[in-house]
């Protein structure tokens, strides 16, 4: 029996919007996975998942997912793209085409799939691949938010190898890796090739058995993103505060509210970075709240000074909708609170933080759990 089904376009919007918001500002937009899971809907696909142990503890399991920036493409990129011809030969079945290339490799039929992270693209994309293709999906993820690198997710953690991989772009090349000297060169190759390709490329990855995937998955996050997303648009519909309906409902903390005055980024290897800056309204006022992103929200300040930061969640969202903002969208004049919450415990480890800490990012910060910084507050 599955474990949790999207059967209308509202249940699909639902998961999506709780989707967007532990994706702290990364892991792919509305706009990318809402046509997808929209398309699969009216095709007649049961969007559908199923409990971890359902899979069987020999089953190959592999793990889709988008790799590249999350950055609008630039004119020149464009002007590049036409003056080569390249045309768009896949649509949104790159992802499939991924992970049947992969299952070819490495000979043997995919008994399921694993979504590598938790985000509006990143976890509707495997949800449909799974329906396409008619192999389970997890409920589950490897990180239990959205991140921009390998080092943050649980594979990493726990030692496992996410090669081979299979890579794939719109427009057609296809690509096998078949060994990587260490995860940082993973990461980096995949990047490469999504920099290759203009921008994004979509991998198949981390061929795991069924019982090595279930020593390491961060259990029942697609069945929570659907409850988030409806929880948030509940409270929007009977005019309660949306905002305050996420930080119950995560167990989180109201950070900051306050209006974006500007945001300084750049598109470089890969990654979208940069920092969003905010000035405080409200019991806020007279403070600034700056967020800094590598695609995804990792290192914040509050009034200059370290605040919250990776592995904790920071997430920037609308305050009249509760609907989160990625950092390809978010700009000066928007409205925001931010929400923290708390990250997997398991990343407070001293490996953990070495792959998703504030040191590992390049800043010279001490980690402080979110709980013992909101102390008080």
């Amino acid at each position: 029996m599955p474990r949790g089904q999207l059967k209308t376009r509202q249940d699909c919007e639902d998961f999506a919007i709780g989707c967007l918001f532990m994706g702290t500002g990364g892991g792919g937009g509305l706009d990318w996975g809402l046509p997808m899971l929209y398309e699969a809907l009216d095709d007649g696909l049961k969007l559908e998942w199923v409990d971890v142990d359902e899979i069987p503890d020999d089953a190959m399991t592999v793990t889709p997912y988008g790799m590249g920036s999350i950055a609008p493409p630039s004119q020149e990129t464009l002007d590049e793209i036409r003056r080569l011809g390249l045309k768009d030969v896949l649509g949104r079945r790159d992802i499939e085409v991924a992970v049947k290339e992969l299952g070819e490799y490495l000979g043997q039929p995919i008994g399921a799939i694993v979504p590598v992270e938790l985000g509006a693209g990143n976890t509707p994309a495997p949800l449909v691949t799974g329906a396409r293709m008619g192999i389970p999906v997890v409920d589950g993820d490897y990180a239990g938010r959205a991140v921009p690198e390998e080092m943050q997710g649980t594979p990493y953690l726990y030692g496992k190898n996410s090669y081979p991989f299979a890579s794939v772009d719109k427009w057609g090349n296809v690509c096998i890796l078949k060994y990587a000297c260490s995860p940082h060169m993973l990461e980096r190759i995949g990047k490469m090739l999504s920099v290759a390709a203009f921008g994004t490329c979509s991998i198949a990855s981390t061929p795991l058995s069924g019982r090595e995937m279930k020593d390491i998955i961060v259990r029942g996050t697609l069945t929570k993103c659907l409850e988030l997303g409806r929880t948030i648009r509940k409270a929007r519909e009977s005019g309660e505060d949306p905002v305050q309906a996420i930080v119950e409902f995560t167990g989180g903390w109201l950070l900051f509210e306050g209006r974006v005055t500007g945001k300084d980024w750049e598109d470089k290897g890969g990654y979208m970075i940069g920092t969003v800056h905010i000035e405080g309204t409200g019991r806020f006022e007279g403070h600034k709240f700056d967020v800094w992103f590598k695609n995804e929200n990792h290192v914040s300040w509050l009034d200059g000074k370290p605040f919250v930061c990776s592995p904790d969640l920071v997430s920037m969202v609308n305050p009249e909708t509760g609907q989160a903002y990625t950092n390809s969208e978010i700009d000066a004049g928007h409205p925001v609170k931010v929400v923290g919450v708390k990250g997997l415990e398991e990343f407070r480890s001293e490996r953990g933080l070495g792959g998703a800490g504030p040191r590992y990012f390049g800043f010279d910060i001490d980690y402080v759990p979110i709980e013992e910084i909101m102390k008080g507050r």
